[in-house]
């Protein structure tokens, strides 16, 4: 599989079609050796009935077959897109090309150095390297964008060189997987749950999104890490709002208004973000990969601060928890907490 991925690679780097064409006849070769390796998989369970280290690490051999038998079919589309461009990738393409196959090959290279070793250390530090390889990939689909607008490619090369890239990341993707396996079968145990980076965004930051992060903050300490800020941000923060959350039990020491930053120049990346009131994205000029963008347009948000009296504050206090806690249990599961 390794060497499938390297050689679709070298195919698309020097355009070469009789190269894509043994890839794509390669992956008969690796369909067949995923096939007899579940009946030995299988086989093995029906002959020993076996327990424990013996059953997980033959679950997981079963599991990493899947991984490998796609990544083989990655390598497959990327042959097959080969033959289908109408001329050599630029230079620049070229380039961001080798940068995300060298960093999604060595993520693959170590997942399965670890699992053929069952080496739990190395298996997590490979967890992870597909979110590495975003910065990467966004610069490539930039260049390619460029590329296409100053060069005037063939639409379809454009879109085709798209999917090629997507498929690069994939590979690290399943190799994250397979690390997940690793874990599984030496040690009995899965990754740990996610922590999601969630930001909450208004007007001034100086009620509503402070109010949002403080619930998030207690309902589901465990579950993320939150923060918020405003687009023109108050200096400092509402003296009914700060009433109200203290007599609610919401923590404030730490909560202070602060400004939006360009989500694109904040690391590690937010998961979520979370628009309350009015949409953000007249002030979001790129948007990372992996960042979602969430509107809140709650009629309740519109409200002046003379009109901010306690049962109004209640209302909204009591619409945001409940889409707080639909959105926690959503990216978790219902035993978010």
């Amino acid at each position: 599989v390794e060497r499938q991925v390297q050689s679709a690679v070298k195919a698309l780097l020097e355009y070469d079609r009789d190269r894509a064409n043994r890839v794509i006849l390669g992956d008969r070769e690796i369909n067949r050796m995923v096939r007899a390796l579940d009946q030995k998989c299988h086989a093995f369970v029906v002959r020993h009935v076996p327990s424990a280290g013996h059953l997980r690490y033959v679950s997981s051999v079963l599991r990493v077959d899947v991984a490998l038998e796609r990544i083989g079919d990655y390598a497959g589309t990327i042959a097959r897109q080969v033959i289908q461009f109408s001329e050599p990738t630029t230079k620049k393409v070229g380039k961001d090309v080798r940068v995300l196959s060298q960093a999604s090959r060595q993520a693959l290279a170590d997942a399965l150095r670890s699992f053929q070793e069952g080496d739990a250390e190395l298996a997590e530090a490979t967890i992870g390297r597909a979110e590495q390889t975003d910065a990467g990939y966004e610069k490539s689909i930039s260049d390619l964008v460029r590329v296409g607008e100053k060069e005037k490619r063939p639409l379809e090369d454009v879109f085709g060189m798209v999917g090629i890239l997507t498929t690069l990341k994939r590979v690290a993707e399943q190799a994250e997987n397979i690390c997940v396996e690793t874990l599984f079968a030496t040690e009995g145990r899965g990754v740990d749950p996610k922590v999601f980076r969630i930001h909450f965004v208004d007007r001034h930051n100086d009620c509503y999104s402070l109010m949002a992060e403080a619930f998030a903050r207690k309902a589901f300490p465990r579950s993320g890490r939150y923060s918020s800020s405003g687009l023109v941000p108050a200096k400092a923060l509402s003296d009914r709002a700060l009433d109200f959350l203290d007599k609610n039990g919401l923590f404030t020491a730490e909560l202070e208004p602060s400004l939006f930053q360009p989500l694109d120049e904040v690391q590690p990346y937010y998961h979520v973000v979370v628009a309350l009131g009015e949409s953000i994205e007249e002030h979001v000029e790129s948007l990372p990969f992996r960042t979602l963008l969430l509107n809140w347009d709650l009629e309740d948000l519109r409200a002046d601060e003379a009109a901010r009296d306690p049962e109004h504050l209640k209302a909204v206090y009591k619409e945001i928890g409940v889409r707080v806690r639909d959105l926690m249990e959503t990216l978790r599961g219902p035993d978010a907490d």
